[in-house]
């Protein structure tokens, strides 16, 4: 288990011009490849103890900061806790890009094209930095911790002043301040694990949803996923730290929490001296006063029987379950290295259908995975037929420079994976109209996030089952759960009316 200690913050000493370059030489840290895939299993400290040191807290002051983020709710977690650090410092944040005196990139490497689009936002960033020269630009998340990508940032834009990775957010403060004060690109991507830090400040969007991050990392090593080299080993929070944050957010209203980590249902398992599992942190918190708890995302792997059994009390545990299985087809999923066979994972979903009354699935799969035949596809799209997944993510394999399945021989065209991936939307789409069908005429109770962003006289929330619904009614209705009527059932959407006399809610 993670030791719960308090250790002394390191900011950067206050440096003179003479020795600014010995501060390079020990801050120019850039990700290693070879030392993530080493996975050392050190010591994880937890630290209580942030603070913006007295010289950074007021640096920002009359400037402004704009945080781009790219990829998973992780991301948009950590955008949130560095938006929580900028602010500490004195910044204020702005959603135009031209007015900003600090521009982050939280980056996302799950796929080739999310780096693509990161590329293309650098190349535009250009002539901005050439018309503000003491504009700071940061490169930051996963892309940080690739070695490839921060060696073709400082060969093809050395324009960028900062790079950092995700295991040092928390030292935002320190980079910052090296960027201001020094002559070079300030890079720190640290290769070995982060260690945990609580009591960082976040600026959460709004106050209706929370993100609440209970691990870091994955062990898992798909053969297609570079997630365990940049987000390093699965770290578990304290689950007192976990808690109380949940009960924070309780206090101050909010109607709804999702759980975050890489593989939430792993967690736990690093923990040496606690018997402490997901299964046991679902059941203390359903003990509290939120309306509704979600999670993203789990592995089947590690879906076990007392999960099924918490979360089949049901109550403020949603009935909806985000359970990737990646491909139907069981030499596949050995060859993506998921460690389930097709019927593994269909008997998982046949008891949680059994055990977890009206539940629902969503998915993500992948098409097109190095040298997969006609009939492994098949097997896809029968299992799409078999669950009958309320929604899908798909996506056409993109080879990760690091990876085990980068290197397999792939013998699939892309027309060939464009036309399967067309095929498998068509199917999504056409189970999930299906499974809308049978919400109309139906009351269900819709959180309300606020206008819709096609209409301002449209009201949008989402149900129990985690079903966007379009509805008129007061703007009185946005950060309550409402009853409405659905009308009729669209293929991603559901439209109804608000009930506004007393009924039973189903």
């Amino acid at each position: 288990m993670a030791d719960k200690t308090s250790t002394d913050q390191k900011p950067l000493r206050e440096k003179t011009s003479e020795d600014f370059a010995k501060y390079f030489q020990t801050t120019f840290q850039p990700p290693s490849l070879k030392d993530a895939r080493r996975r050392r299993r050190e010591d994880i400290e937890v630290h209580y103890d942030f603070a913006i040191s007295e010289d950074m807290q007021q640096v920002g002051i009359g400037k402004k900061f704009f945080i781009r983020t790219y990829g998973c709710q992780m991301n948009e977690h950590d955008t949130e806790v560095m938006a929580g650090i900028l602010e500490g410092m004195g910044y204020e944040a702005t959603t135009e890009m031209e007015a900003a005196d600090v521009i982050l990139l939280n980056t996302c490497a799950i796929r080739e094209n999310a780096e693509n689009k990161v590329f293309g936002e650098i190349g535009h960033l250009k002539p901005l930095k050439l018309e503000k020269p003491d504009l700071l630009i940061g490169i930051c998340g996963c892309m940080s911790q690739e070695e490839a990508v921060v060696n073709r940032i400082l060969k093809k834009h050395p324009f960028i002043d900062m790079i950092f990775g995700t295991h040092n957010i928390h030292r935002l403060p320190e980079i910052i301040k090296g960027a201001l004060f020094g002559k070079e690109m300030v890079v720190e991507v640290w290769s070995k694990e982060g260690d945990i830090i609580e009591n960082l400040p976040k600026v959460r969007k709004g106050n209706i949803k929370a993100w609440v991050n209970i691990m870091y990392g994955c062990d898992k090593f798909c053969t297609y996923c570079i997630v365990p080299y940049t987000r390093g080993k699965e770290r578990s929070r304290l689950p007192e730290d976990i808690i109380e944050e949940v009960r924070h957010l309780a206090r101050n209203g909010y109607q709804e929490i999702t759980l975050l980590g890489q593989n939430v249902n792993a967690y736990g398992k690093d923990f040496t001296d606690l018997d402490y599992r997901f299964g046991d942190l679902m059941d203390d918190l359903h003990k509290i006063d939120i309306p509704r708890i979600r999670f993203t995302t789990s592995h089947p792997r590690d879906f076990d029987d007392h999960l099924i059994d918490v979360l089949a009390q049901g109550g403020n545990l949603m009935e909806h379950i985000h359970l990737p299985v990646q491909s139907g087809n069981t030499d596949i999923l050995k060859i993506m290295g998921r460690k389930y066979s097709r019927e593994q994972y269909l008997e998982l979903v046949r008891k949680m259908k059994e055990r977890i009354p009206d539940v629902t699935f969503s998915t993500d799969i992948i098409v097109g995975f190095p040298n997969e035949t006609e009939e492994q596809f098949e097997d896809t799209l029968s299992i799409m037929r078999e669950v009958e997944y309320d929604a899908a993510y798909t996506f056409i394999y993109s080879p990760r420079d690091g990876t085990p399945a980068a290197r397999m021989e792939d013998n699939v065209s892309m027309e060939v994976k464009k036309e399967r991936l067309q095929r498998l939307n068509k199917l999504v789409n056409d189970i999930a109209l299906k499974k809308n069908k049978v919400f109309e005429g139906q009351i269900v109770d819709v959180l309300v996030e606020g206008e819709s962003k096609k209409n301002a006289d449209v009201l949008s929330g989402y149900t129990r089952k985690n079903k966007v619904v379009n509805f008129k009614g007061p703007k009185s209705a946005i950060g309550n759960i409402v009853p409405v009527r659905i009308k009729e059932a669209k293929t991603w959407t559901l439209d109804g009316e608000l009930v506004t006399e007393t009924t039973e809610v189903t």
